[in-house]
């Protein structure tokens, strides 16, 4: 063989060092020796190699003998999920669920009950049941505490501005008031809950009502109240106005009258001092 020749052979066989470029690329799809009906099988598609379809079967394996439990179609029966329901742990009766629930609770025994049996029918876990309750629960606790919250301010601002215009007439009014409703109203008429969450009965404008009403129903048995008869503010200034105008007893020391006079407004005066 020729120099030159034997020059041509060298170069044909030395590698190169990107690679060999006359060796065939090597398929690596590995579901390519597979026949067409499992290549195409949809449970394979997110398999991408040979170690992940190791994982599946092992996976597939662990599960073969445990107790599963088929979901119905939808022509299944309320039979076919009642079967369902108890492989999943449902009690075999409503009696036997239990609510862990505060000696406080706001809700009944008669809702309870009620609940039991519906949550019984849709199949309720015991957990899931006694979580439902227990939101339920706090949820209406939390309402009532709120709505007693809001009557306790409204009936403590309603005293206060009652007070301050009633004076020391305020309990002789209240309890003139109270009769009223008492003789023509519907026992717990007066605790019923107004849109704002007062009560009817914590609201000064109804209270005034019944003791306007009260006063002009004058001396009638069923406004009258112990203990001696109290002048607001306003009726004091009134009455002091009149017992002292310029020209009455109070001014005229001979006048037969003026000591009673003298002493009244000196009354009035003290009981509006104590207001």
């Amino acid at each position: 063989m020729s120099s030159e020749n034997q020059e041509v052979a060298a170069t044909e066989q030395a590698p190169t060092l990107s690679g060999d470029t006359n060796t065939p690329t090597q398929n690596t799809d590995w579901k390519a020796s597979l026949s067409d009906e499992i290549r195409n099988e949809k449970s394979l598609e997110n398999i991408s190699d040979i170690e992940s379809l190791a994982k599946s079967f092992v996976h597939a394996q662990k599960l073969v003998g445990a107790d599963k439990i088929p979901v119905p179609n939808k022509f299944a029966t309320d039979e076919d999920w009642n079967k369902v329901y108890e492989k999943l742990g449902r009690p075999k009766s409503a009696d036997e669920y239990k609510f862990n629930l505060p000696e406080d609770k706001t809700v009944d025994e008669a809702a309870l009950k009620g609940f039991a049996d519906q949550a019984h029918k849709l199949g309720l876990l015991p957990g899931q049941a006694d979580g439902v309750v227990k939101f339920y629960n706090d949820m209406i606790g939390a309402e009532l505490s709120n709505a007693n919250s809001i009557a306790t301010a409204a009936r403590e601002k309603a005293t206060s501005e009652l007070k301050t215009e009633w004076g020391q007439a305020y309990d002789q009014k209240i309890a003139a008031a109270n009769n009223v409703v008492r003789s023509v109203l519907p026992d717990g008429f007066m605790s019923m809950n107004m849109e704002d969450g007062t009560k009817l009965g914590d609201n000064p404008v109804v209270i005034k009502a019944f003791a306007m009403l009260a006063e002009k129903m004058g001396e009638d048995k069923i406004v009258s109240s112990d203990g001696p008869m109290m002048m607001t503010p306003k009726a004091l200034d009134k009455e002091i106005n009149s017992l002292t105008a310029p020209g009455s007893a109070y001014w005229d020391k001979n006048h037969p009258a003026h000591k009673d006079a003298v002493a009244e407004v000196l009354a009035l005066r003290e009981q509006k001092s104590s207001v």
